[in-house]
């Protein structure tokens, strides 16, 4: 077996399956795109499913990948074993419908032995198979496969519900008796028992069957098109292929490993308590790509995904004795580790390192604000002389506040209370089952749609036509083929068209197709892509429509014009929002309308006024310089060399298009776009606002919609400007200022009546001395505007010895408000409140020297001061 580095191995897996003619996929963004039924891309086929369900047909139909991924489902486990972690790499190589199981069996079984590629022995390799697939069987054995390596497992059998669905056969790595200190053998394997000995290092499922839940496998239909799916852990093959114990002393982790020692001054011990060492590794590396993708702390979704990973990790820096930041210290370490294959982590360096050092300062706040919570529960525990503090209230502080567990069980411990520790994993448990059964399973091969799929006569999109005269050659009709059609809805299919089908946050080109006499046949309402790439339209039938015929096609002008307009200022605002608020903020969505312009973008924090004033500036500049726009069709890379930006979550052939605007603005896109940036007119931003953890959005308006903005906003300004008297919106500001001015001095003015109107009543209401249970009091009804008179009383009732307690009612509006003050510790002017506000169907409460009330019946304000002596 061939010693090698991690970026050899994920180097010759992808060479490999490249000379076995397969195209090679790059890694996608760990965020999916268009894809609700995934938190992350947390597979090798997730960012597939397009090719596997047939909405989509790809160019080769043999594809490999070194796809990053995250799970999250154990992140308790990580760190305690050898092989969980929250970001992973996973290798695959895919068939939709091409090769199916010789190949994926035989070309699997050369990469791993052969000599020229990872040379394992043959001996050490074991696999299992579904009983039934005597196919897969036949075939290992074919290639020299002992039978004794072949375990026959009831779970080897791929299937998620109705669907596509087969079995699948895995190969496992044996490490030797070392790692089976039972001697077990064998049946660690034919058991399906967790073990360190047998390693599985690849999975190939062989999707071939169309699963129904209410019928036997034995009569589960072949699918029309087989397909291969596989799998094998990158971390697991550097493991086993580097002699390693775990995954963690490997290349992949080790130099994070050696960081965490200098700044701990601990020793990673691999035969000892090492799992702070292991978590941080591993949590750090799920951080730098996930932040690096776009993906911010928060506290829900993803975001709590990573500020629950960056806590986890802070908590084991913290056993390690490392109590200041030091998470982002680690960032170039993951860099340089993965910067062969992943070179955004150095590229990006510097924006995750400030995120994660802002959130770890943050969650230092929150420790502290923890530990009072902690404090009153452990003040609560001693109240009631209970010496246990309950595995809810441990849940609560873990799950509301932030706080973790290993520091509620360390200060509670310290404290001489016992932990709970069953009532937490419960109340875990109940948690981690709400989780999983609001998750969404979703399979790598979906339904496959035949007759769309099953296009493939050619169609060609005009970019700089708006009418044209083509051939109609396909016509659908309710999901099936047809000859003609004359009502209702049909998709339709031309060998040429000036409609755009909607793609990359471009709306569709809406319009009408006419016949050869100009008479009106069908409206154009909608233009999606057909899975080979033919743009289908969407039609209302207004008159026959017959196959292999001629019609006009004719786009809506106006709207296209209009929604350019909003894509070409798009782009604009993307290069300002880079220009202003930073790199970092790359599209996470977009949408170019007829009416408005919506564009998505990562960043931490709401984007300032002034910094919406700079960009809404930079943008109308660039169109007032007139920029010529041009187009390019060229190779990836070309594109890439001229400083294009490539979008996360397009799809890019071998000829991609370059629109570059002026030297400000230079994407690939797909979509159609002004000749000059003059056109758009006038830029205005309308809306920012915060949609998820990390991402802000942007509403804006070009041309005749920003000028009716405008004009709206002056109107509104008129319109205040008529109504304070000012001839002049200019002279509004001042006008404002003027107006505050003279408000503050009535308030003023105000506050002094009212003291003035207190102390004309005082002299009377402080004579109204009674007493009760050896306590003087005063108890009576005053007329006062606002609530806060009734202070000004306490205020000068305070000053003198009128009398032990006051109490104050007044009925202001259609409210009661009450005041309760005590200058002798035997009246609690709290509790004697709350025990008179009922009376006037209030509620309220105080401190022991004051306390207020609201209540809502006026007719038994009598009634409650005739309550007080009872009350004392």
């Amino acid at each position: 077996m061939k010693q090698l580095t991690s970026a050899q191995i994920r180097q010759m897996w992808l060479d490999f399956w490249k000379s076995k003619g397969h195209s090679i996929e790059p890694s996608a963004n760990l965020v999916p795109v268009n894809d609700p039924t995934l938190l992350w891309i947390n597979s090798g086929v997730a960012t597939l499913k397009k090719y596997f369900d047939g909405s989509v047909i790809p160019e080769n139909p043999r594809i490999t990948n070194a796809q990053k991924s995250i799970r999250t489902n154990d992140i308790e486990n990580v760190g305690k074993t050898a092989r969980h972690h929250t970001m992973f790499e996973m290798l695959g190589n895919f068939s939709i419908g091409d090769y199916f199981r010789d190949e994926a069996i035989e070309w699997g079984f050369e990469l791993l032995t052969s000599p020229e590629w990872f040379d394992f022995p043959k001996e050490k390799l074991y696999m299992t198979y579904y009983p039934d697939d005597k196919d897969s069987y036949n075939r290992w054995i074919a290639l020299g496969v002992e039978p004794s390596h072949l375990i026959p497992l009831e779970e080897n059998f791929w299937e998620i519900g109705a669907g596509p669905s087969g079995p699948d056969t895995e190969i496992f790595f044996d490490r030797g008796e070392a790692y089976d200190p039972d001697h077990i053998g064998i049946r660690l394997l034919e058991e399906d028992i967790e073990n360190d000995r047998y390693i599985e290092i690849w999975n190939i499922v062989l999707s071939q069957f169309n699963a129904d839940p209410t019928i036997p496998r034995s009569e589960y239909k072949e699918l029309p098109n087989k397909n291969i799916d596989t799998g094998a852990g990158l971390e697991r093959l550097v493991a086993v292929m580097q002699g390693a114990k775990t995954n963690f002393e490997t290349d992949l982790f080790m130099p994070i490993i050696k960081e965490v020692e200098k700044l701990s001054g601990h020793t990673y011990d691999q035969d000892g308590d090492n799992m702070s060492f292991k978590v941080i590794a591993d949590h750090i590396r799920a951080l730098s790509f996930a932040i690096g993708d776009g993906a911010l702390p928060g506290n829900e979704g993803r975001g709590y995904v990573l500020r629950r990973l960056l806590r986890r990790a802070v908590m084991h820096g913290r056993r390690l004795g490392i109590h200041e930041t030091f998470l982002y210290k680690l960032v170039a370490t993951v860099g340089h580790i993965m910067e062969s294959y992943y070179p955004e982590i150095l590229e990006k360096r510097d924006f995750i390192e400030k995120i994660i050092k802002r959130e770890e300062e943050t969650f230092a706040r929150t420790i502290d604000a923890g530990s009072g919570h902690l404090d009153q529960l452990l003040a609560q525990l001693k109240e009631k002389g209970q010496d246990r503090l309950d595995g809810k209230d441990i849940f609560k502080l873990y799950d509301t506040y932030g706080f973790p567990v290993e520091l509620t069980e360390e200060l509670a411990e310290d404290a001489g209370y016992k932990i709970d520790h069953e009532g937490f994993k419960a109340a875990m448990k109940e948690q981690q089952d709400r989780a999983r059964a609001a998750a969404v399973k979703g399979g790598s091969m979906g339904m496959q749609n035949e007759t769309l799929a099953g296009i493939t006569e050619p169609s060609e999109f005009l970019y700089e036509t708006e009418t044209v005269a083509s051939r109609l050659s396909v016509i659908i009709v309710d999901n099936e083929r047809s000859e003609m059609v004359s009502e209702g809805q049909a998709l339709l299919v031309f060998d040429q068209t000036p409609f755009y089908a909607e793609m990359g946050g471009q709306v569709a080109d809406h319009g009408v197709i006419k016949n050869d006499k100009g008479d009106l046949v069908a409206r154009v309402i909608d233009v999606q892509k057909a899975p080979n790439g033919q743009p289908l339209h969407t039609v209302e039938v207004l008159a026959s429509l017959a196959l292999d015929t001629v019609y006009t096609l004719a786009i809506d002008h106006k709207r296209r014009y209009a929604v350019e307009k909003n894509h070409t200022a798009t782009h604009l605002l993307h290069a300002a929002l880079h220009k202003v608020i930073g790199e970092h903020a790359t599209q996470a969505g977009s949408l170019n309308e007829e009416a408005f312009l919506r564009f998505d973008f990562t960043h931490f924090e709401a984007v300032t006024a002034q910094e919406l004033r700079r960009i809404e500036e930079e943008v109308n500049e660039q169109i007032w310089k007139a920029l010529a726009i041009t187009t390019t069709e060229t190779d990836i890379e070309t594109a890439k060399a001229m400083g294009a930006m490539a979008l996360f979550g397009e799809k890019y052939g071998k000829t991609v298009r370059v629109v570059q605007i002026g030297d400000y603005s230079v994407e690939l896109c797909g979509g159609t776009h002004l000749s000059n940036s003059s056109e758009i007119g006038l830029f205005k931003i309308i809306k920012e606002e915060g949609i998820g953890s990390g991402t802000r959005r942007i509403i804006a308006v070009t041309g005749q919609q920003a000028f009716e903005s405008f004009r709206k906003q002056e109107d509104i300004l008129k319109e205040i400007a008529h109504t304070l008297k000012v001839p002049q919106i200019e002279q509004l500001p001042s006008k404002v200022v003027s107006l505050s001015e003279q408000l503050r001095d009535l308030q003023k003015e105000m506050a002094e009546l009212k003291e003035k109107a207190a102390a004309a009543q005082a002299g009377d209401v402080f004579k109204k001395v009674q007493e009760a249970n050896g306590l003087r009091y005063i108890a009576s009804e005053v007329s006062v505007s606002d609530a806060g008179v009734l202070r000004t009383f306490a205020d000068n009732w305070k000053q003198r010895d009128y009398s032990d307690v006051l109490v104050l009612a007044a009925s202001i509006g259609e409210k009661v408000n009450v005041l309760v003050a005590s200058k002798d510790k035997r009246a609690h002017a709290g509790n004697l409140i709350k025990a008179l506000a009922p009376i006037v169907s209030g509620r309220g409460g105080g401190k022991p020297d004051m306390a207020m009330a609201g209540g809502s019946d006026a007719s038994k304000l009598s009634e409650l001061l005739a309550a007080v002596p009872e009350h004392l």
